[in-house]
């Protein structure tokens, strides 16, 4: 009987009621940061060119907006808009924000690239992370700050320039006040543009912030649906080139032609070919109407507006006679007047 009591097992002492509880609330932060690390890996990959090409759309919509509401003012004295053109760049930009990031809608820009704003610092990890793209919108104070930042920014700035170099800061030797305040408008700027370039290679690194104001006020773009595409197509803009250059081709190339010398080319397959017989020889063979002041071709004698045949004689030393297609080698008034030779 020892030896059977000494082999049996020992008896296993239950736990108490509530250790399982003790338990969960030691194990729940250890299981929320397993979580959140799982969610934090979901990858957001913002398109860089559709950010760049969002703000190059928002300066060519202001570019539009400008052009139109100059029209309006061409009638009045010419001048007097360039003097307030800071006052209108900033009207129009404060148009843009009141109507777009003010309200929670996206600029126009922004819009056919399918962007929008976000608050990057109020982003929370939540249970049920969708696309990554969840987040709320700017806050009032960002929207604020966006406004004095881009708006007013701008316009400070802009009137800053234009006054002191109205004022002559930089050349003004004989006041320092004035040339320490060029010099440090000098060294902002300077500061300024350094910044703006180390936030442009961060940008082509992560894709997070493309400016400094974004990047301070935490604004960053994500999409705003993550399945649609940007609404910009190329092929409008692609056919606008290629008319460019084909009209600057043909500026640069007309005037070097000859108009008479292409016109005398071309009258051999031209359908008219009795016109040149059968035409008046009181009118101007050039201009079709009867000159006020006639002058003939020496030596087929037609007559000629002056003008017309001084123009064409000045412009080829071969000009011919669009009726006799004889070479003109002078020219004189008509009623024996006078004359000029054509040298």
């Amino acid at each position: 009987m020892s030896t059977a009591s000494s082999s049996s097992p020992p008896l296993l002492v239950p736990p108490p009621e509530h250790e399982w509880i003790d338990t969960y609330i030691k194990l729940l932060p250890q299981w929320q940061s397993l979580t959140l690390s799982h969610q934090s890996i979901i990858p957001i990959s913002i398109s860089r060119v559709n950010q760049f090409d969002a703000g190059r759309l928002d300066i060519e919509m202001s570019a539009m907006l400008k052009e139109q509401l100059v029209k309006v003012f061409s009638l009045m004295k010419p001048g007097m808009l360039f003097q307030y053109e800071p006052e209108l760049d900033a009207f129009l930009e404060f148009l843009i924000w009141r109507f777009s990031i003010w309200v929670d809608k996206p600029t126009p820009g922004n819009a056919l690239m399918n962007l929008r704003y976000r608050d990057e610092r109020a982003v929370e990890f939540r249970e049920k992370v969708r696309t990554g793209l969840e987040g709320p919108g700017l806050t009032m104070a960002q929207k604020l700050w966006y406004c004095i930042a881009t708006v007013g920014g701008q316009y400070i700035w802009a009137r800053l320039q234009s006054f002191s170099a109205f004022r002559r800061w930089g050349d003004s030797e004989q006041r320092p006040l004035a040339r320490r305040a060029w010099i440090l408008l000098q060294r902002i700027e300077g500061i300024y543009k350094a910044a703006s370039c180390v936030n442009l290679l961060i940008f082509l690194y992560t894709g997070r912030f493309r400016n400094l104001v974004e990047r301070v006020l935490k604004a960053r773009l994500v999409y705003g649906s993550p399945h649609m595409n940007r609404a910009v197509s190329f092929e409008y803009m692609n056919r606008q080139l290629v008319w460019n250059e084909f009209s600057e081709m043909l500026l640069l190339l007309l005037p070097l032609l000859n108009s008479s010398s292409v016109k005398n080319l071309l009258s051999p397959f031209s359908k008219d070919k009795s016109s040149n017989s059968t035409a008046d020889d009181s009118t101007c063979p050039i201009c079709q109407t009867t000159p006020t002041i006639p002058f003939l071709a020496l030596p087929c004698q037609h007559r000629y507006c002056y003008y017309c045949l001084r123009t064409r004689c000045a412009a080829s030393s071969l000009f011919r006679c669009p009726r006799c297609s004889e070479p003109v080698v002078a020219m004189q008034r008509h009623g024996g007047l006078g004359s000029q030779q054509k040298t």
